[in-house]
């Protein structure tokens, strides 16, 4: 008898397994974890938390930021990876980290990106100028910088946040997409503050950098906006033409912000995610908080379609990164 009572026992621990595991596989049932590539305070860590915040009411488990700077965003990316494929850890990627620093540094990742990393969706987009300082610098249109660089080679100076960055790209692509011209890059690592501080001091005379960063000193009238990265004018600025207006479609980059998964995580769990991404986008604070920003909620349609829109950015950076040869570090 008391062999025949271990035997139901057992039975009953095995009735009851499956019913534990579903309980346990039920996503999310602890927090999760964004990861940050940069330090706090920038464009992508503001997009991380003002996302997170909201997420962490839909799925009713609180979402997190992590902050994890350095190597072109390969830090960030390999903690993501090597985190597990179960969906509690996610990145706020950009232009830069997951689309150019894969193509430019493959050597120097300890992972296979293609294979080892999903696109979520991607989240914002971010609209720039291309503006040339007023100090002592009179260019006051895109064509007049043109035909200023044809006639001192060698004299325009523009600002940079790091050798290989895409604003770096941007106007080492739109030189020679203009007539070869001959420019300087200086870069600045301090960011997009240090970039802006050079070109008020007339260090350096032009650059593409965000409109929520220009536009301060753009009304204070120390810099002035020569041409638009984005889909169509600002009603802010309505006479500043686009980059495709003035014959440069494809030139300069309206820096998008996606969110990640490592490859693995399961179809219903990246769905439960995007599902909870896409309707923290639809409200209202967020909608607000991003366009305070000046940035634009550009979700995509489905899991298939973010795919679809990461390859497509990965094939623009591969012709953009072949056509213009940059040293970086």
């Amino acid at each position: 008898m008391k062999r025949w009572g271990i035997l139901a026992l057992a039975v009953l621990a095995l009735a009851a397994a499956p019913t534990s595991g579903r309980a346990q596989d039920k996503y999310p049932s602890k927090p999760i974890k964004i990861i940050v590539p940069y330090v706090p305070g920038g464009a992508t860590d503001i997009v991380a938390r003002i996302l997170a915040d909201q997420m962490g009411k839909s799925l009713g488990q609180t979402v997190f930021v992590e902050n994890r700077p350095g190597a072109f965003g390969i830090i960030a990316i390999e903690d993501m990876v090597k985190s597990g494929a179960d969906g509690y850890t996610l990145m706020i990627g950009n232009v830069s980290t997951n689309a150019i620093t894969p193509i430019i540094y493959p050597s120097k990742f300890k992972i296979d990106y293609a294979k080892d990393v999903v696109p979520i969706t991607n989240v914002v987009d971010i609209p720039a100028f291309m503006v040339a300082t007023t100090k002592n610098f009179d260019v006051k249109s895109l064509p007049e910088l043109i035909a200023y660089a044809k006639k001192n080679p060698g004299q325009v100076r523009y600002g940079t946040v790091g050798p290989g960055s895409y604003p770096h790209y941007d106007m080492a692509y739109f030189a020679k997409r203009a007539g070869d011209l001959d420019v300087t890059a200086i870069p600045n690592k301090a960011g997009a503050t240090g970039v802006i501080n050079d070109m008020l001091n007339g260090s350096t005379q032009v650059t593409f950098i965000n409109v929520a960063s220009s536009t301060p000193q753009i009304k204070a009238g120390n810099l002035r906006p020569l041409a638009l990265v984005d889909h169509a004018r600002l009603p802010d600025f309505p006479d500043v033409a686009t980059m495709q207006e003035l014959g440069f479609d494809g030139v300069g980059t309206i820096a998008w912000q996606g969110l990640f998964a490592p490859a693995g995580v399961p179809k219903l769990v990246l769905q439960t995610v995007f599902d909870a991404t896409v309707a923290a986008m639809k409200e209202l604070a967020v909608a607000e908080a991003f366009k305070t920003q000046s940035f634009n909620t550009v979700p995509n349609a489905s899991l298939d379609d973010a795919k679809s829109w990461l390859a497509g950015e990965i094939a623009r950076w591969q012709k953009i990164t072949s056509a213009v040869k940059i040293e970086t570090e």
